[in-house]
């Protein structure tokens, strides 16, 4: 347990109590900061920007990757009131919208669903949302981090409402398969590059990328339906939106269905790009004989 994190946890339950306004404006500021000095990651955005978005301007893109910093810091210090702040004040400001029939069953009903939440900032929020508003079980599948005191915490904020079981990546398809058969919710953020092993090739904004099929797979083994959740950040906190059931999914073709998503994810990043979390390498892991893009 380094002091760092200490000190960095300790910072966000000081900054939980604050006034909205306050907390979003720090993380306005320290996100220019970044854009400035994290030259790495800035240039993985900007990668990422100019293979998804070739037909924008450079200056339209540079705006986007401005835009990003400030929404990744602004979502990482939300954090602070997400974990630590009076559920009274958390619940006033998330906001679910969308498909009245949807986010009626996600709160009362029995069927295993499978809630497909891109890496937009907002993932966090929107899990928050969910669970506030559920008594069902839910699970959702995360990465050990490296620190156990950081690890620890991030898992507490992730289960702070309602009956959320946190599954370690390593753990296999088995609890996640049991807990959809049981009824359960599952909220899956399928839209990352974990290697080669992991990931099949399909195309993302006309690119090749190493795509978890997960989404295809858990739906068919568990029977279940696939409900997508887009978080969005907004002054007063974040709306969630629930979009209609997914007809026709899944099929038997998995790279079919796993090439769907992608296309489908797409359509839900373009009205709000600067949301998407393009600080990963999303185009990591490329097919054999390609050339690297980062």
């Amino acid at each position: 347990m380094s002091l760092g994190s200490r000190l960095g946890i300790g910072f966000m339950r000081v900054i939980a109590p604050l006034p909205l306004p306050l907390v979003r404006g720090f993380g306005a500021f320290l996100g220019r900061v970044l854009h400035t000095i994290a030259l790495p990651r800035r240039r993985v955005v900007d990668t990422n920007l100019a293979v998804c978005f070739p037909e924008k301007s450079e200056a339209e893109r540079r705006a986007i990757a401005k835009e990003s910093f400030v929404y990744v810091t602004q979502s990482w210090l939300d954090r602070s009131w997400l974990w630590h702040a009076p559920e009274k004040v958390v619940a006033s400001r998330l906001k679910i919208v969308g498909a009245a029939a949807e986010i009626r069953e996600i709160a009362e009903g029995s069927e295993p669903m499978i809630l497909f939440a891109p890496h937009f900032y907002g993932l966090d929020a929107a899990a928050t949302a969910l669970t506030m508003h559920t008594a069902r079980p839910s699970a959702t599948i995360y990465t050990t981090q490296r620190d156990p005191m950081v690890d620890a915490w991030i898992r507490e904020g992730r289960t702070r409402f309602g009956d959320v079981a946190a599954l370690n990546r390593v753990d296999g398809i088995k609890p996640v398969l049991s807990g959809l058969r049981k009824g359960g919710l599952l909220y899956l953020l399928p839209d990352m590059d974990f290697g080669r092993d992991q990931t099949i090739f399909v195309p993302f904004y006309g690119v090749q990328a190493a795509t978890v099929p997960s989404l295809s797979r858990f739906a068919r083994l568990g029977k279940a339906k696939v409900v997508p959740i887009v978080a969005k950040l907004t002054r007063g906190g974040y709306e969630i939106e629930v979009l209609e059931t997914w007809r026709n999914f899944p099929t038997d073709d998995v790279e079919a269905d796993t090439a769907l998503m992608n296309t489908r994810l797409q359509g839900y990043i373009d009205p709000m790009p600067a949301q998407y979390y393009w600080v990963h390498r999303r185009f990591k892991t490329r097919p054999e004989g390609d050339p690297p893009i980062y």
